[in-house]
């Protein structure tokens, strides 16, 4: 079987397509996708708002490249950044309606992209896939 690629080749090659169609597209938003995972996350709570020590362990991500991350999403006008009014030491961030706005866009091209990505696939055949790939990242904790 000498044309056999391991898997993790062939996740590698699946994941760098994906990232490189992502980037085209965020690319015309001007957006890196590190900024996408910030709106993305910042839209995923109820109160549209964290912390930015709560932001860096859910990006996990370092402080200062939170920081950048989030000053330029604030040059953008997709978040807004404050200190909190009870403790003046913490930075809080909100997501703005543009962030909600682009977050629903970027929502929509995910979609698509993994519609595109699973395309080849019947209904049973991604089910099973899915539980697969869930299984695998579960053992890497």
């Amino acid at each position: 079987m000498a044309d056999h690629v391991s898997c993790g080749i062939l996740m590698k090659q699946i994941g760098d397509e994906m990232q490189k169609r992502a980037d085209n597209r965020m690319r015309s938003w001007d957006l890196t996708m590190a900024q996408a995972g910030a709106l993305l996350a910042l839209n995923d709570v109820p109160e549209k708002q964290l912390s930015m020590k709560q932001l860096e362990k859910v990006l996990y991500i370092a402080q200062s490249t939170t920081a950048g991350i989030i000053s330029r999403l604030e040059q953008k006008g997709l978040v807004e950044g404050y200190t909190d009014a009870k403790d003046k030491r913490i930075k809080l961030v909100r997501i703005t309606q543009a962030g909600i706005d682009r977050v629903l866009e970027t929502k929509r091209d995910m979609t698509q992209a993994e519609e595109i990505l699973l395309s080849g696939l019947t209904k049973t055949e991604r089910e099973i896939l899915y539980s697969l790939l869930k299984k695998v990242k579960d053992s890497l904790k």
